[in-house]
């Protein structure tokens, strides 16, 4: 008998914990900082929004009407293994794959760090040690792998307890904690001297500051931030009972909340980095060079520090465990294997993954794929084509070969007060197929 969620709030934590993960934490606040803050900030919510609860119910919308996980479940929707549109299913899987082949190493990162700037190792540390500690780090692969490894035997551990009592226990345990972490850090922040001037330059719109291209860098972080293409919401879609569930409600909530958690995650950053006159733009150096800086200037540094690399570590441990439950059960799909069985092939797979990721860091930096070491080709690919990609197939599917009336009326089933309306017919047919090809094309370099 196929698994499902025990609780709509169990599917929700699980979900939200998906999509909440580094790019909530640590992109958001790079990208804000990038683009001259609170302007940004109001076009990144309007995309979220506007074409990230369409696209999301989309998926999950999917996934709950197949019945399976993405790549069975597409082949049981066109009710052929050959049609073209199964490509939605290995886009995903394919896109979860080569995300998780990185994303292992990047949470082992930040575990590494919460022992480190737990530990007091950069209170007294000049500026130029905490900048050399990151590439140091990074370059020893022995300890980059044991640390890595640590993330993806208690990831693969979880996920192999079972979906309700691994996957959906402990998403109701670390979500809460994230907020209540990020809550807790949020106050300290804001009642440090010179703090306002951070929050007013983090609120303030200044649309003097918005190019193109920063309109384009709200886009792409709203699609990455939630994970639409990772395969992640169809797999979660499919453990849900198909009269009995509100998925566009379920959707909203879920991007409502990942939504906050990185408006949050701006509103801890920008006023402390204010308060300890540190530039705002760093870019993605941000979260390993600028940050341990800023803990490093702050009475209880190390403590503050240590929370927040926690509050990372918990995001990022919580979308591993949830594109792992789906990567394991597809292979469970696939080949009738059991959970532990398909748990720990994956995980040992993905370990394998993670070897040239590592040592394109240290000993193999100067190994190059079409210019890019092997950890950036892996962002490249997964990044700017397979989740573009996946996008645009999901919402071309839904809008045109589904159709969307059928799609309306299939997502409609179980919801609540808020329904899908016959006014998105052009949103879900030519607006937000047109902003997920414009995506595509300038990550391609075409536009």
């Amino acid at each position: 008998m196929r698994e499902s969620w025990g609780s709509r709030f169990g599917f929700i934590m699980a979900t939200a914990g998906f999509s909440i993960g580094l790019g909530n934490i640590w992109r958001f606040p790079y990208l804000t900082g990038m683009n001259g803050g609170g302007a940004w900030v109001l076009v990144y919510l309007l995309c979220a929004f506007l074409v990230g609860i369409p696209l999301f119910a989309a998926e999950i919308s999917l996934g709950r009407k197949a019945q399976l996980m993405p790549i069975a479940g597409m082949r049981k929707l066109t009710g052929r293994p050959t049609n073209p549109w199964n490509l939605i299913g290995w886009v995903g899987i394919a896109a979860a794959t080569l995300i998780m082949a990185y994303y292992l190493m990047l949470i082992g990162w930040v575990l590494a760090y919460v022992v480190m700037t737990a530990s007091g190792k950069f209170v007294g540390a000049s500026p130029e040690a905490i900048s050399a500690a990151l590439p140091a780090f990074t370059g020893d692969s022995r300890t980059v792998m044991i640390y890595t490894v640590v993330v993806a035997l208690f990831s693969g551990a979880v996920v192999s307890v079972g979906l309700q009592k691994g996957v959906e226990r402990v998403s109701k345990i670390m979500m809460p904690m994230l907020f209540v972490i990020l809550l807790l850090l949020l106050v300290r922040s804001i009642t440090l001297p010179g703090a306002m001037e951070g929050v007013t330059w983090y609120l303030k719109p200044d649309f003097s500051k918005l190019t193109g291209a920063s309109v384009l860098a709200a886009l792409g972080q709203s699609f990455f931030s939630i994970g639409i293409g990772t395969a992640g919401a169809f797999g979660f879609g499919s453990y849900l009972h198909q009269k009995e569930s509100d998925v566009l409600g379920n959707a909203a909530i879920v991007v409502t909340f990942d939504t906050t958690v990185a408006f949050l995650a701006g509103l801890v950053l920008f006023p402390a980095l204010f308060a300890a006159g540190l530039e705002p733009n760093a870019g993605p150096g941000l979260l390993f060079v600028t940050l341990p800086n800023l803990f490093n200037r702050m009475p209880a540094g190390s403590l503050f520090g240590g929370a927040f690399f926690i509050l990372v570590l918990l995001a990022g441990i919580t979308s591993a465990i949830a594109l792992m439950e789906v990567l394991s059960a597809t292979l469970t799909d696939a080949f009738k294997w059991s959970r532990k069985a398909a748990v720990w092939v994956l995980t040992g797979a993905l370990l394998l993954l993670q070897i040239p990721v590592i040592l394109s860091q240290g000993p193999w930096a100067d190994i190059k794929v079409q210019g890019r070491n092997f950890f950036d080709l892996f962002d490249f690919v997964s990044g700017s084509i397979l989740l573009p990609v996946g996008g645009l197939l999901i919402v071309v599917y839904a809008g045109w070969v589904w159709g969307f009336d059928r799609f309306r009326e299939e997502t409609n089933v179980g919801a609540g007060r808020v329904r899908i309306p016959a006014v998105w017919l052009p949103i879900i047919k030519f607006v937000i197929p047109a902003a997920v090809l414009w995506i595509l094309l300038s990550g391609l370099g075409i536009l």
